[in-house]
């Protein structure tokens, strides 16, 4: 291209330097680049987002079947549904808690990580989630909270904490051999005839599994002969494995029952006396009064062992899947503030510090107004990402929580192709979902615009 060229294309510059204008040609050659350059992306843009949203509002004025015009009917009907509402309902939660929980610890571990040697090593393990997808996430929270103590790693550690100081029944299930003449009273065996003190009273018992009895456990025996002021008994297991032996006898091999509690109760249901039982079975109830009494074995030697927390329920599955989000996205924010971090400058801390600032003032004062651009971007972005929300609270919870913790995303999918095969339903969630994101993503634009400008 000639120099004369140039000029024209760029502009010349009359006598006193100042830039012309470039001429009328130029100007149109200069367009025609500009979009020729554009174009690719502008084709992009209108394939994969422009289309999608005109389509989707126009799909959202007809029925499922897309050949019959209701106008507003799918928005009507969107919002007298209570699942909606539901789904609206979590969405809230999710704003409300989400954003400020992951700006905080991603703000707390910035600060803290700078201050400390290994604070690369700790950025690396809280950034590592963000490596992992969001399904692999979700199925690994997903067994992490199982119910089973068996399966989830949580449940094995509460149900260990809680046998190890609280302990737990020692025959849960057990009840008694129907034809002992013993019942059943609010969870616990009771002898259904009047014992009187001075004589005895025997519980053999069934639906005990071997392995929960204990292995100091030893053949049940007869109980000593009851003296004045005493009642005595044997409480075993009333079977023998491989078959045999005779129903509501002790022998042949049956084990007795140790550790069990044994009440006498008076007229009133009052507890007047209490016992053990021993390795063999057997129980020797002293200080009883005359009198008639009732001897119960009470439900807490038959209640269900403890089994851990329902984090899958329809009552906690939603802080599950929010806990497990935190735990991806805290790196995401501590690595943005980090870097915002890293660009502060550091005089005016030092300069704080000098003039007698503590830590939390210099933190107060400094640290957090410096980083309050940062702060929004992020806390923004993640407002952004929670409304979208889709993986996470589709994979962790179980098909009877999901409705429970559904979001607007998971809705809009269940609705158009999970089994409600409504898109035109759909599609009115779909722009419900953009109503909400919009505004937050041109606050977004506007931070970066205003970012570029300073």
């Amino acid at each position: 291209m000639t120099t004369t060229e140039v000029a024209s294309t760029v502009g010349a510059t009359d006598g006193e330097g100042a830039r012309r204008p470039p001429r009328p040609g130029a100007r149109r050659r200069n367009i025609t680049i500009a979009v020729s350059f554009l174009a690719p992306a502008l084709v992009l843009l209108g394939v994969l987002v422009a289309y999608p949203v005109i389509y989707s509002v126009w799909r959202s004025l007809y029925d499922a079947a897309g050949t019959n015009f209701l106008g507003l009917g799918n928005y009507a009907t969107m919002f007298t549904d209570p699942s909606t509402f539901t789904a609206i309902r979590n969405n809230v939660i999710w704003v409300v808690v989400v954003p400020v929980t992951v700006t905080i610890l991603g703000l707390i571990f910035a600060v803290l990580m700078d201050k400390i040697k290994w604070g690369i090593a700790f950025k690396l393990i809280v950034f590592m989630p963000m490596a992992i997808s969001m399904v692999a996430a979700g199925v690994i929270f997903r067994t992490t909270f199982q119910e089973s103590p068996q399966l989830g790693v949580v449940n094995a550690a509460l149900v260990g904490i809680h046998d190890t100081f609280g302990g737990g029944s020692a025959y849960p299930n057990a009840r008694p051999r129907p034809e002992a003449g013993l019942g059943v009273k609010d969870g616990g065996v009771v002898s259904q005839n009047p014992v009187a003190a001075g004589s005895s009273q025997d519980f053999p018992l069934v639906a005990i599994k071997p392995t929960d009895v204990p292995a100091s456990a030893k053949d049940a025996v007869e109980a000593q002969a009851a003296v004045s002021g005493t009642i005595t008994g044997t409480v075993w297991l009333d079977f023998v494995r491989g078959g045999g032996g005779t129903n509501g006898k002790i022998g042949d091999g049956k084990k007795g029952l140790p550790g069990v509690e044994v009440d006498a109760l008076d007229s009133s249901g009052k507890v007047v006396a209490s016992a053990t039982t021993a390795d063999d079975g057997t129980y020797v109830i002293t200080s009883v009064p005359s009198g008639s009494h009732v001897v119960s074995l009470p439900a807490k030697n038959f209640s269900a062992s403890y089994a851990g927390v329902s984090w899958l329920g329809p009552t906690l599955v939603t802080a599950v899947v929010i806990l497990s989000y935190i735990w991806i996205w805290a790196g995401f924010a501590m690595v943005m503030i980090a870097s915002g971090l890293s660009a502060m400058d550091r005089n005016l801390q030092e300069a704080a510090r000098m003039d007698g600032a503590n830590e939390w003032q210099v933190f107060r004062r400094i640290t957090a107004p410096l980083l309050s651009p940062v702060l929004v971007v992020v806390f923004v972005t993640l407002i952004v990402n929670v409304l979208k929300i889709f993986d996470l609270v589709y994979v962790i919870p179980p098909p009877s929580s999901l409705p429970d913790a559904t979001v607007i995303a998971v809705q809009m999918w269940t609705v158009s192709f999970g089994g409600g095969n409504n898109q035109g339903l759909g599609s009115a969630l779909a722009i419900l979902l953009l109503i909400l994101v919009l505004p937050f993503m041109i606050i977004n634009v506007r931070r970066f615009r205003m970012d570029k400008e300073r």
